[in-house]
């Protein structure tokens, strides 16, 4: 081995060896480097054919639903461009205004003729009087009106509101609780019920109405 650089010989060739170890050390490096490089170009060319592909796969599918609507939608056509339809007969129509008949509302009973049927054997002494009753449900019960009629009057002599409900649950024995007469609230007795507030549930007499 020649040495043509001055110093210890020792000291040369230590460091030539370290600078062929370097070099060495950096021809690896370069061509990881390389690798890892031509491996990114590779797989971004894979990912770019397979984006590519997909988008082709995506359209070719679309269009092939949209070519067999299409012909679908000109065989229709044709078909029916081809038919001929023949009819014979007259319509005739004998009122152009079509009416719905709305069913007819049910007829409220003549109070006063049903009373003047039933005879009192001429007994001055008898009253006759009916009561009209008209319910709105409220938790376990109703909250009924009445209307007191006489026999030949077509006002209520007397109107009345009470709440009617079971005494406990299951029961057929019911409890009333007087509401109102005459549209005046009862005085308030049950702190459990608010009278005032059952009072417009109640159903009062409107001549308007009749």
């Amino acid at each position: 081995m020649t040495i043509h650089t001055p110093g210890i010989p020792e000291n040369v060739v230590l460091a030539q060896s370290v600078n062929g170890r370097l070099r060495a050390d950096a021809s690896l490096i370069a061509a990881r480097a390389f690798l890892m490089r031509a491996a990114g170009a590779g797989l971004f060319a894979a990912l770019l054919g397979a984006g590519i592909g997909a988008a082709a796969f995506g359209w070719a599918y679309l269009n092939q639903y949209e070519t067999a609507a299409e012909r679908i939608a000109q065989a229709m056509q044709s078909a029916l461009s081809e038919v001929t339809l023949k009819t014979k007969g007259e319509v005739t129509l004998t009122d152009n205004v079509l009416r719905l008949d709305q069913p007819a509302a049910p007829a409220k009973p003549d109070f006063a003729s049903v009373v003047a049927s039933q005879k009192d054997d001429g007994n001055a002494a008898v009253r006759t009087t009916f009561t009209v009753f008209k319910s709105v449900p409220h938790l376990d019960g109703n909250i009924v009106t009445g209307w007191q009629f006489k026999g030949d009057e077509k006002q209520p002599e007397s109107q009345y509101c009470y709440f009617s409900h079971p005494q406990k649950f299951g029961s057929d024995v019911l409890t009333q609780v007087n509401i109102a007469i005459n549209g005046q609230v009862a005085p308030q007795t049950n702190s459990e019920l608010d009278l005032k507030r059952l009072s417009k549930s109640c159903i009062w007499f409107d001549p308007k109405k009749v």
